[in-house]
Order: structure tokens, then C-alpha cells, then sequence
């Protein structure tokens, strides 16, 4: 199998194809060294992500192991997660900054 996908981090809940991916068609990935793959429930586009697991209505998006949004409507396992169902959850950077006194 030829991987098409990129997990980024463990933690993560969706993959992003690194192809054009048709419905029906498997998602690969490595998560560590496992080869690991899933279906895809409609076509997903070049770049864009694919929910690992069912999500709900406000669920946590985590891609590279952080808060990217959450979901404004349930997205099914293998479904495309794009702007049209999350929203991006405002962070406070200046409460993560390192500073020289840390």
C-alpha cells in the first residue's frame, strides 16, 4: 500500500491526504511504526483532513498535536473535516510565551 496520508502527531484525530483521495478509496498513514489505513466516505481533497474517529457537534479538531477548532456539526469517521465543519477556537499566546524567567 501507498501512503497518501500524514498523521502529524499521536495525539492526532485527523490525517491529511497528500492526494486526491475518491470515496471508497483506503487513506494510509503511519502512526509510528504502524501502517495503519482507513476508507474514505466521500472524495477528499489534496492537503485536506480526514476524521480518524466520529466526531460530534463541538469536538476538539487536534492536528500536530494541538487545538486546531472544533467541529460545528457532527463528522463521521473517514469524512472530510474542512471550514465547512469547524471553526478555529481562539489561544492565548501570550499565556504559552516562554520567557528568559521560565
Amino acid at each position: 500500500m501507498e501512503i497518501n496520508g500524514l498523521l502529524m502527531d499521536l495525539k492526532d484525530n485527523v490525517v491529511t491526504c497528500v492526494t486526491v483521495v475518491p470515496a471508497g478509496e483506503p487513506v494510509v498513514y503511519r502512526r509510528g511504526d504502524q501502517l495503519c489505513s482507513l476508507t474514505a466516505a466521500e472524495e477528499i481533497p489534496y492537503c485536506h483532513k480526514i476524521a480518524l474517529a466520529d466526531l460530534e457537534e463541538g469536538d476538539q479538531v487536534i492536528k500536530y498535536g494541538e487545538l486546531i477548532g472544533r467541529t460545528t456539526e457532527p463528522v463521521g469517521k473517514g469524512h472530510w473535516v474542512s471550514h465547512n465543519n469547524i471553526y478555529s477556537v481562539p489561544r492565548d499566546y501570550e499565556s504559552e510565551m516562554v520567557t528568559a524567567d521560565s
